[in-house]
C-alpha cells in the first residue's frame, strides 16, 4: 500500500461525526501541497503524519491521496521540527520560540527535549518556568501518542486518545487493556459501543460475563439519559440482548450479577405502569436513582407531615388586610386566583404553582416574598440553572442562586462534588422557593430536599407544559399527579400580556391551536415560509445577521437560534457553522484553534456541555470566548460576569452556541429567538417542544419553515411517558 509522510498544512473540511477529512499536506522534503482525504478523526494542523492509502483522481479536484490508515509521527528534519513545534501542538512553544530552539539544536531538537530538557535554557528567552512547561507538555504529548498508537492498533480513532489520557494519565494504556469497559463508565462521550470495539479487539468473547454486564448497565444508563428512572426488566433484557447479540437469559443473569455488585436495584412495583402501559413485576434501577426516588418520596412526605410549621404566623393571618397592604405598597393587584395561590403557598408546607407565560407566577412570587418580609420569615430563592437564577433575581430584586450554589457544593466526593448543606447541616430558612421547577430532575431534587429543615415550606414554581427535565425523572409532573401536595394552577392571562402575540400564541399552541402570524398586526411573532432546509438555513443566518438588528434594533449577540434537532441542514451543528462564519469570521489578529471538527475562535459564543465542579460551571451555561492563547494552549470564557479558564485538552466540554437545541434552552430567556421548523424535523416536532421554544423569547419570535411543520408540532401532544414510580410512592 502506498505511503506518504509530511505535515498537515491546513484542514479544508472535517466531519466530526464520522471523521471524514479533506486536508492539505506538505510532503517531507517538498515545497508543494497536495490533497489528502479520508477518515482522520482528530488530526491537527501542524501534525506530522504517516499515511497509508492509494492515489485517486477526482473529476473536479484532480489528484488526491485517499487515506486508509494514518499515524502521528515525529518529524526528522530541522525544518519539519520547527514547523511541528511552532504549530501550537506543544504547549509553551510558539513560532518564535520554535525557531530559536531549532536554531540552537537543529535536527537533534526533539532528542534534547525528550532526554535533556534542561538544555533548553541555552536558548534565548527560555527560562526555568518555560522549560518546566515545555517538559510537562512534551511528556503529555508523548503519552498521548502512545495511547493513540495503542488505540489505533485496536481500531479506535485517535481523537479519543486525548480524552482517555486526560482521565487516566500515564496509566491509560493499562486501564484500556485490563478493563476496556471502564471507558464507558468513566469518560463522558465514550459509550459502550466504543469500549466494546476495543474489548473485542483485545479478544474478549461476545458472551463473556463482563461484556454482558457492561452492556446491560449501558442500556440502563441510556434509558436514564432518555429520562427514565427505572426500566421494566423484560424491556431491559430484550434491549440489552439485542444490543449485545446474545441470548436473553444471559442478559437476565447479568442483572443478578449487577445487583450483587450493588450497581443496580431490582424491586417489585405493583401497579407501576410505564410508557408501554403494561405493568411490570420487576423494575430495574441504577442504584443512585433507586435511592433518589426513595429519598424524594420520603423527604417530601416528611415535609408535608411535619408537626412543626415555620410559617405558622400565616395560619391566623388577616389576609384581606395583608394583601391590601401589599397592593398599596407595591402596586401588585392580585386576582382572586392569585390571592389563593399566595395563601396556599404560605399555609401549606409543600405547594406547586404552575401556569403558562403571562399568568402571573412572578407576581404571586413577589407578593409571597413581600408577606414573608413583613412577617420576618426567612426564605431563599433558587433555580436549577444559572441563567434562570439570574432572571429570578432580576424579577424579584432579591438574591437568587442556583440549587448547586444554594446547597454549597464543593469539588470532590464520588460524584465529583459534595454538598455542604444536607440533613446534618440544613438550610436555616423558613421557606424555599424554586423557580423553573419543571427542570428539576430526580437526583438534584433529592439533594435539595435533604437540606430543607423540618417545618419549612417548599414552593415549586414552574410551567408543567414545558419540556421535561434533561436528567432522569419528571419531578414536577409526578408531584402534581400524586395529589399529595397542594397544587395551584394559574390560567388567566394578564391584560398587559394579552397584547403580545408571543404570549397569545404560546397559549394557542398549548391548547392545540395553530399560532397566528399577522404581519400587519403582530410586532413580536413572525413566520418566514419555506420547507427547503437549505433555504431555511440561509434565511436563519440572514434574519440573525441583518433583518432583526435592522428592523428591531436587537443586536445579533442577543438573538438565540433554537433548533429542534442536532443534525441536518437546519440542525444545531450545521447552523452553528453557518452562523459562526457570518457573525464571527476569521480575521488577521483573531486567534483560533481547531479541535476535532470545531474551530474555536476569539469572540465565539459557546456552551458548557457537562457539569464541571472544579470550574464551577454547569451543563447548559452560555458564554463567550474572551481570550485564546495558542502558545499556552488556553482560552477563557466569560460566563455570567466571571471568566472561566480552559485548557485546550478540556475543549471537548464546550460547543458553539450560536444555535442550541430547544432542550438546552430550558430555563433561559432571550430578547429574540429564531426557530427553524421544517418537515425534515417531523420526528422531533412536538407541542411541548414548540411551546418551550416560543416561551424562551421576551421580545421577538421568528419561525423559519413551513406552516405544515408548525401544524405537525401543534397536533402532536404525545408526551413520552417516563418510567418513574415517584407519584405512586407519594400516593
Amino acid at each position: 500500500m502506498p505511503t506518504l509522510e509530511g505535515a498537515i498544512e491546513r484542514i479544508t473540511f472535517h466531519n466530526e461525526e464520522n471523521g471524514y477529512t479533506v486536508a492539505r499536506l506538505v510532503p517531507d522534503g517538498k515545497d508543494y501541497e497536495l490533497t489528502v482525504i479520508g477518515n482522520m478523526l482528530g488530526v491537527q494542523v501542524g501534525e506530522h503524519v504517516r499515511l497509508e492509502g492509494e492515489w485517486t483522481v477526482h473529476g473536479q479536484y484532480g489528484r488526491q491521496f485517499k487515506v486508509e490508515r494514518y499515524a502521528s509521527v515525529l518529524p526528522a528534519t530541522a525544518a519539519g521540527i520547527e514547523k511541528y513545534l511552532g504549530s501550537g501542538l506543544v504547549k509553551g512553544v510558539g513560532p518564535v520560540t520554535a525557531k530559536r530552539i531549532v536554531r540552537q539544536f537543529g535536527a537533534e531538537t526533539l532528542t534534547v527535549i525528550d532526554e535533556t530538557p534542561e538544555r533548553l535554557r541555552e536558548v534565548l528567552g527560555v527560562g526555568p518556568k518555560r522549560v518546566t512547561l515545555i517538559k510537562s507538555a512534551w511528556h503529555e504529548q508523548r503519552q498521548i501518542r502512545e495511547v493513540m498508537v495503542f488505540l489505533q492498533s485496536h481500531g479506535v480513532s485517535p481523537a479519543l486518545a486525548v480524552r482517555i489520557y486526560k482521565h487516566y494519565g500515564d496509566g491509560a494504556a493499562g486501564v484500556v487493556t485490563n478493563d476496556p469497559y471502564r471507558l464507558a463508565r468513566d469518560i463522558h462521550g465514550i459509550g459502550f459501543i466504543t469500549a466494546d470495539k476495543i474489548a473485542r479487539n483485545l479478544g474478549i468473547a461476545p458472551d463473556a460475563p463482563e461484556r454482558v454486564a457492561a452492556g446491560v448497565a449501558y442500556t440502563l444508563s441510556q434509558k436514564a439519559d432518555e429520562g427514565h428512572v427505572y426500566v421494566p426488566q423484560g424491556e431491559l433484557v430484550a434491549e440489552a440482548a439485542k444490543l449485545l447479540d446474545v441470548p436473553a437469559p444471559l442478559a437476565a443473569a447479568a442483572i443478578e450479577t449487577l445487583q450483587q455488585e450493588e450497581q443496580v436495584r431490582v424491586e417489585p412495583l405493583a401497579g407501576a405502569a410505564g410508557a408501554s402501559g403494561l405493568a411490570e413485576a420487576r423494575a430495574v434501577y441504577l442504584t443512585p436513582f433507586y435511592y433518589g426516588e426513595i429519598g424524594v418520596a420520603g423527604r417530601l412526605r416528611r415535609l408535608m407531615d411535619a408537626v412543626e410549621d415555620r410559617c405558622f404566623v400565616f395560619r391566623s393571618f388577616d389576609w384581606p388586610q395583608g394583601l391590601a397592604v401589599v397592593q398599596r405598597e407595591t402596586g401588585l393587584r392580585l386576582t382572586a386566583q392569585q390571592q389563593a395561590a399566595v395563601r396556599t403557598a404560605l399555609t401549606e408546607r409543600v405547594t406547586v404553582m404552575t401556569g403558562g407565560p403571562g399568568t402571573g407566577k412572578t407576581t404571586c412570587t413577589l407578593a409571597i416574598i413581600r408577606l414573608l418580609d413583613a412577617a420576618r420569615r426567612s426564605y431563599v430563592l433558587a433555580s436549577p440553572t444559572g441563567r434562570a437564577a439570574k432572571r429570578l433575581g432580576e424579577a424579584t430584586g432579591r438574591e437568587a442562586k442556583t440549587i448547586h450554589r444554594l446547597l454549597e457544593w464543593s469539588p470532590g466526593g464520588a460524584g465529583g462534588f459534595t454538598f455542604q448543606r444536607n440533613e446534618e447541616n440544613p438550610l436555616d430558612v423558613d421557606m424555599v422557593i424554586v423557580d423553573e421547577a419543571s427542570m428539576l430532575d430526580l437526583l438534584l431534587t433529592n439533594h435539595l430536599l435533604k437540606a430543607i429543615p423540618p417545618g419549612a415550606h417548599l414552593l415549586l414554581v414552574g410551567d408543567i407544559d414545558q419540556l421535561p427535565p434533561v436528567g432522569a425523572g419528571n419531578v414536577l409532573r409526578d408531584v402534581i399527579d400524586s395529589d399529595a401536595a397542594a397544587v395551584v394552577r394559574l390560567d388567566v392571562i394578564f391584560r398587559q400580556a394579552a397584547g403580545s402575540f408571543i404570549i397569545e400564541n404560546a397559549h394557542r399552541i398549548n391548547r392545540g391551536q395553530m399560532p397566528e402570524w399577522r404581519p400587519e398586526q403582530s410586532q413580536d411573532f413572525f413566520l418566514f415560509q419555506t420547507d427547503d432546509p437549505e433555504r431555511a438555513a440561509e434565511l436563519v443566518v440572514e434574519i440573525v445577521q441583518e433583518r432583526i438588528p435592522r428592523k428591531f434594533g436587537i443586536p445579533a449577540h442577543e438573538i438565540q437560534v433554537l433548533s429542534p434537532m442536532h443534525r441536518g441542514a437546519v440542525g444545531v451543528a450545521a447552523l452553528n457553522e453557518r452562523l459562526q462564519a457570518a457573525l464571527n469570521p476569521p480575521a488577521a489578529g483573531k486567534p483560533e484553534r481547531r479541535i476535532g471538527g470545531r474551530i474555536f475562535r476569539l469572540g465565539d459564543r459557546v456552551m458548557q456541555m457537562r457539569n464541571n465542579y472544579d470550574k464551577d460551571v454547569f451543563n447548559g451555561d452560555l458564554g463567550q470566548i474572551t481570550a485564546l492563547d495558542l502558545v499556552e494552549q488556553t482560552l477563557a470564557v466569560r460566563i455570567d460576569e466571571r471568566t472561566v479558564p480552559y485548557d485546550f485538552l478540556e475543549l471537548d466540554e464546550l460547543v458553539h452556541a450560536y444555535a442550541v437545541s430547544v432542550h438546552k434552552s430550558q430555563g433561559s430567556e432571550f430578547p429574540a429567538v429564531v426557530v427553524p421548523i421544517t418537515t425534515q424535523h417531523y420526528m422531533m416536532l412536538q407541542r411541548n417542544l414548540l411551546y418551550t421554544a416560543v416561551t424562551r423569547a421576551r421580545k421577538l419570535v421568528v419561525l423559519v419553515g413551513a406552516p405544515r411543520a408548525v401544524a405537525i408540532a401543534v397536533n402532536n401532544n404525545r408526551i413520552a411517558d417516563r418510567y418513574s414510580a415517584l407519584a405512586e410512592r407519594l400516593r
